[in-house]
């Protein structure tokens, strides 16, 4: 049974909140390694939007231009070293039956889920369907990111993929959104 005060009144969902508060009122180089932690958590801990980064209002360039490429290469660069954290512990779950079990059973029937999505873009596709996959604005990555972890087995190579999808992410981001936001 969920606790509905505990997701409510300030459990993990304000933590959530908290960290999207900072990252929104984050400036100068200290606000670069807040994106770059957020960008970390975000890739297997936080269920988030990754771009929310691109609101930070950092001010650390001569041109806002500069500040966003700042920002997205942060971005790319925790999200990438994230994602194979959660590669990492995707490695393990793979041989922890009772992890597997649980998320079988679990109220979002997270690998059925999974498996519809974002499985079999990455035995059609590989590691290119894991970058295409990532570059996709506003979709919940954390949940493809472990369920690709669980396939495959190259770290470097699911680096690179997380690397390039997210930094795909955020400039396809900025391309349809960035003018509208005023981001741009």
């Amino acid at each position: 049974m969920i606790d509905t005060a505990f997701l409510s009144g300030g459990g993990w969902l304000a933590g959530i909140e908290g960290m999207r508060a900072i990252v929104e009122t984050a400036t100068g180089w200290p606000g670069v390694g807040i994106v770059f932690a957020y960008s970390f958590l975000i890739a297997f801990a936080l269920p988030g939007p990754s771009e929310i980064v691109l609101v930070a209002p950092l001010d650390i360039a001569p041109t806002r231009a500069a500040t966003l490429g700042v920002i997205v290469l942060t971005s790319a660069i925790g999200k990438a070293i994230g994602s194979v954290f959660a590669f990492h512990i995707g490695q393990e779950a793979k041989h922890a039956g009772p992890i597997v079990r649980w998320l079988e059973r679990s109220r979002f029937d997270v690998i059925s889920w999974s498996e519809k999505r974002t499985v079999g873009i990455a035995q059609k596709y590989g590691y290119a369907g894991l970058a295409l996959a990532l570059c996709v604005p506003f979709f919940p990555d954390t949940v493809s990111i472990y369920a690709f972890a669980v396939l495959e087995e190259n770290y470097w190579k699911f680096a690179l993929a997380t690397f390039v999808g997210s930094l795909g992410r955020l400039l396809v981001t900025l391309g349809v959104f960035g003018g509208a936001a005023g981001l741009l």
